[in-house]
């Protein structure tokens, strides 16, 4: 079974010790590139692309979004997937609705990450795969008391449950890298920082990608599709931890891993 293979940081104004990865452009091409806002507790769909690439690029420059995922999580009874709720950390926006995801700020990080272990341990407590994931956790937990930062703490959560079952992708931030403001040509360019040859993108984000400006840079678009039945039932809708926890790691790893193999 996976365990965790990394450590809480040391110092919490500087990037988490889970996400070593490149700064500059000094680093080695990458295959796959998956580029994707920090989120806590990811859907499965979420945690799949990221899984399948080489390379996460953390978007953490751009507006944070109070109805996205970036600082919440749908939990889904172990029992019932149809009887869920918000997990979310209570987070200010210093700079208003023009506030960055990288700028925003958890309000209470000691009660975020009370409230966190209990509601988790609430809906998942009785899995007989609880306490691998509560030792996977711990190093995010411990952020809490670490850093104020909502993002901190949302790419973490997602970087323990990659490293649970074996990825060893690099983890970069789009804040360290240049790239011009169109939203395609953005993320043409951020791929082309971290010298990718394919940009992997979800099906929700093929509905507005112009593919020009990859194309132009010689760069390559794959789309990630994820099985729509069995485990990938409620995999846009909930957290990945409903199937974690019903199922285990290795049988997620598999899955996660039929995904990748599967891409063309």
């Amino acid at each position: 079974m996976f365990r965790r293979t990394y450590v809480s940081p040391t110092n919490p104004s500087s990037r988490m010790a889970s996400t070593v990865g490149f700064s500059g452009h000094d680093h080695p091409p990458v295959g796959l590139c998956a580029i994707h806002q920090p989120n806590f507790l990811p859907r499965l769909t979420t945690l799949a692309k990221l899984f399948a690439a080489d390379c996460w690029i953390v978007l953490d420059d751009v507006q944070f979004a109070r109805r996205d995922y970036q600082h919440r999580a749908r939990l889904a009874a172990m029992d019932d997937p149809m009887r869920r709720r918000w997990l979310s950390l209570p987070t200010h926006l210093p700079g208003g609705r023009s506030t960055t995801i990288r700028e925003a700020v958890l309000v209470d990080p000691v009660r975020s990450r009370d409230r966190t272990l209990r509601t988790l341990r609430q809906y998942y407590g009785a899995s007989p795969h609880w306490s691998v994931l509560q030792e996977n956790l711990a190093p995010v937990l411990d952020l809490f008391s670490a850093t104020d930062r909502t993002a901190a703490v949302a790419e973490l959560s997602t970087v323990a449950l990659l490293r649970s079952v074996g990825w060893s992708g690099r983890v970069v931030h789009s804040s360290d890298l240049p790239a011009r403001r169109d939203r395609s040509q953005r993320l043409a360019d951020l791929a082309a920082a971290v010298s990718a040859r394919t940009y992997l993108c979800g099906t929700g984000g093929m509905t507005y990608l112009d593919e020009r400006p990859f194309r132009a840079l010689g760069i390559g678009v794959t789309v990630c599709r994820t099985p729509e039945d069995g485990i990938w039932s409620f995999s846009r809708e909930v957290t990945a931890l409903w199937t974690l926890m019903n199922g285990g790691w290795d049988m997620l790893a598999r899955q996660l891993r039929l995904v990748r193999g599967g891409l063309s």
